[in-house]
């Protein structure tokens, strides 16, 4: 069987395709939820602790020079994306977890 053939096959099964369809909600969904945390819950937290914005959050290793820009760690913007993370990652979990007792009590 070449390998044309045994492409067309795989792209045909329906695991492909769901995985396809897949991957494209995640990715949406992790739009969403990126601009949940930087919109709606960064704001109000920063509020909260007194006026920050967690974007801007950095440590500066090295100053900027004329010809050179800073070197930071931007541990604002990781912060951001570790709430992005567990938003994600729970509900990924609720959605199995879900799955799982439907086929519980299906069996």
């Amino acid at each position: 069987m070449s390998i044309i053939q045994e492409f067309k096959e795989f792209a045909v099964k329906g695991n492909a395709i769901d995985m396809a369809v897949g991957i494209i909600i995640g990715a949406s969904f992790g739009k969403i939820v990126s601009s949940m945390v930087n919109d709606m819950i960064m704001p109000p937290i920063g509020l909260l602790i007194g006026g920050v914005d967690f974007k801007n959050l950095k440590l500066v290793l090295k100053t900027a020079a004329v010809d050179k820009q800073a070197v930071t760690l931007n541990y604002g913007v990781f912060i951001n994306n570790v709430i992005d993370f567990l938003i994600v990652a729970f509900t990924i979990f609720l959605v199995v977890k879900g799955i799982n007792s439907l086929k519980k009590k299906s069996a």
